[in-house]
């Protein structure tokens, strides 16, 4: 990258453009090229994405829309063609029909080609700690289309502990997510840090980010969590009076093959910090601390699982010796 030039960001999401289910892109936008002075592009898809993971639209075509957020809160007009900005308008975004790890990708290699120097991908309304959370995350997964395109990612979370949230959380946690991006983006690469394609941050929305003293930011491994039943039966008649109108399902007449998204999570949202192992991420965000944990953009191998071989004439030794 040119020193002259301003450090390009592409900012994504997985909740879609501001709104209820969406409340911290556009105060983060703004926070990033406020104290950092970078440029920042934003391409998001135009519906929550959440649970999604990395996957793309491979067979639908991919529709996008101009987005012009206002002042205060982001909310703004969609175009199908770019347009100047008006009156209290204040960038102009990019909104895909897609998925984020699709609007990463076309963001990447069809939007900036090659001018993109950093990939943000939230910050998420809620926390993406342990692999049960992360491997599902859309959040992670834009980030993860990002370090395959062979671009620096950061996934940013914000993990939700409050019942409700309140405002005067926002502006401290892009203060420290400005800080810690900052840091990271500065360090990439040297021995500050530890080596990683991307990286994850969880950061507590709790009441301690407006306190005295700032959150300590600790360097986290996943949490090899586990999660069991994400679907219950869901059945079509919602009601007695919708019942008495259709009518009862005939004796031994097999019940309609319908469920619905409805997750056990007892055991992941709300842990026993004693249960979580000390050193990872969900250990540190439930201990009120910011988690930020290094990731390489691959299925991970059991360590010292396999026989390093790095002869070629010594190959015969990953053979499998088994008789089938």
């Amino acid at each position: 990258m040119s020193s002259s030039r301003r450090v390009r960001v592409l900012l994504t999401n997985d909740d879609g453009p501001p709104g209820p289910e969406s409340p911290f892109i556009f105060g983060f936008a703004q926070q990033l090229q406020k104290t950092l002075g970078w440029d920042v592009r934003v391409v998001v898809p135009s519906s929550q994405k959440s649970w999604i993971g990395k996957a793309f639209h491979i067979k639908e075509d991919v529709q996008g829309r101009y987005y012009y957020p206002r002042e205060p809160d982001g909310l703004g007009e969609t175009s199908l063609a770019s347009r100047p900005l008006k009156d209290g308008e204040v960038a102009e975004w990019i909104l895909f029909d897609g998925t984020p790890a699709t609007c990463a990708n076309i963001a990447l290699h069809n939007l900036y080609k090659a001018e993109v120097d950093l990939v943000i991908s939230g910050p998420n309304l809620g926390r993406n700690t342990s692999s049960a959370f992360s491997l599902s995350s859309g959040t992670i997964g834009a980030a993860l289309s990002g370090a395959l395109s062979n671009v620096r990612s950061i996934a940013l979370s914000y993990g939700i502990f409050l019942k409700h949230t309140p405002r005067e959380l926002h502006a401290p946690a892009h203060d420290l997510s400005v800080s810690i991006v900052r840091h990271l983006w500065e360090a990439w690469g040297t021995t500050a840090l530890p080596p990683a394609e991307l990286y994850s941050i969880n950061i507590p929305m709790i009441e301690a980010l407006t306190g005295p003293e700032p959150l300590k930011v600790c360097w986290t491994r996943m949490w090899h969590s586990r999660y069991g039943r994400l679907f219950a039966s869901h059945p079509p008649v919602s009601s007695a009076a919708e019942q008495e109108t259709i009518g009862s399902t005939p004796e031994g007449t097999p019940e309609p093959l319908l469920f619905k998204f409805a997750p056990d999570f007892k055991g992941l949202v709300n842990p026993q910090l004693e249960d979580l192992p000390v050193g990872t991420d969900a250990w540190a965000v439930h201990s009120g601390h910011v988690s930020v944990t290094p990731l390489i953009a691959c299925f991970a191998e059991p360590q010292d699982a396999l026989t390093e071989c790095t002869d070629a004439q010594d190959t015969e030794k990953l053979v499998w010796k088994v008789k089938l």
